[in-house]
């Protein structure tokens, strides 16, 4: 039973991603997905949170059609969930942002429609600057923070763990993207700096653990260039030692990437050990009853059977 957590599309993500929502499910049903997550960036609020790639025409007319385009994909989110329920399980969400702690209470107002089932807790900043967009800001993020890597990282995990107390999303995102533009991707944590971002790596770990979140195995790592997916081998192995759970997630930006590195994703999280990745099942589905959430069961799939309902030779 193949899915994903963690999906953009183009027509709601207009300046990185490709598509229309409603091919890029079509798609994801072709090659046997049975289990969708829909999770469109949320909405900013300031004008300095913008991504380079919107500052024009106009940066003010870019910030202003964020929060309507967020309507906009609720509804046909909750459309689309209807039209394919025979097809696919779509769970609607989004993936919440956290730029200062003010977005906490943003991020709850987002989560309150009846049709939201989750939401994605990621962080894609540090100091306030984006560490995912492109060497230059990932550069310029690395001075806000004080200048070198070993600060920055140190940030990025105390600003993870903000969002991960205030929040407590089921769903972590990308746990450890602060290495994707890194000087050395694959360093070992443990004792570098005398431990102390290792440290901070294991207490937000033991935070969701303690809350009962699950970290998404997200091979958009792999597609970038880095040699594991998110989270890395050692966060993974100590994660597994928690007895923590992995969903798992292509993170796609079009048709393009659905289901990109899925064979290479299992095979590294059977390489840990794992037998078992988990969804989410909607109680209710499609929509809702008397404007109340769906209740979500927690379901287990088996890496066998996720890769016996993959039909990958449809990406060709």
């Amino acid at each position: 039973m193949a899915f994903t957590m963690h999906s953009h599309s183009g027509q709601f993500c207009p300046g990185h991603a490709k598509d229309k929502l409603e091919d890029i499910i079509k798609h994801a049903i072709a090659i046997g997905y049975k289990t969708m997550g829909l999770t469109e960036h949320m909405p900013r609020t300031k004008l300095c949170d913008l991504y380079p790639e919107e500052l024009t025409p106009s940066p003010e007319a870019s910030l202003a059609v964020l929060a309507p385009r967020h309507e906009a994909y609720l509804a046909e989110a909750v459309r689309l969930q209807a039209k394919y329920a025979d097809q696919i399980h779509i769970l609607i969400g989004f993936e919440g942002e956290w730029l200062r702690p003010a977005y906490a209470l943003l991020v709850a107002e987002l989560s309150a429609p009846p049709c939201i089932d989750y939401f994605l807790g990621s962080v894609h900043h540090a100091g306030g600057v984006p560490i995912d967009f492109d060497r230059a800001m990932y550069a310029q993020a690395r001075e806000a923070c004080g200048g070198t890597e070993e600060k920055m990282y140190g940030r990025y995990y105390d600003e993870q763990f903000q969002m991960l107390d205030a929040l407590k999303p089921r769903v972590v995102g990308h746990f450890d993207l602060i290495r994707l533009m890194s000087e050395d991707p694959g360093r070992e944590l443990r004792g570098w700096g005398e431990g102390r971002v290792w440290e901070k790596v294991l207490r937000n770990l033991a935070v969701v653990k303690g809350y009962g979140g699950w970290l998404e195995c997200n091979t958009s790592a792999l597609r970038k260039g880095l040699e594991e997916p998110y989270p890395g081998g050692a966060i993974a192995e100590e994660w597994i030692k928690m007895g923590g759970r992995f969903t798992f997630s292509d993170d796609s930006h079009g048709i393009a990437q659905v289901a990109t590195n899925y064979e290479r994703g299992l095979d590294y999280l059977e390489s840990l050990g794992v037998k078992e990745v988990w969804t989410l099942e909607r109680a209710t589905h499609p929509g809702t009853k008397g404007g109340v959430k769906s209740e979500l069961i927690e379901k287990s799939v088996s890496i066998a059977e996720f890769r016996g309902s993959l039909r990958l030779d449809k990406t060709e």
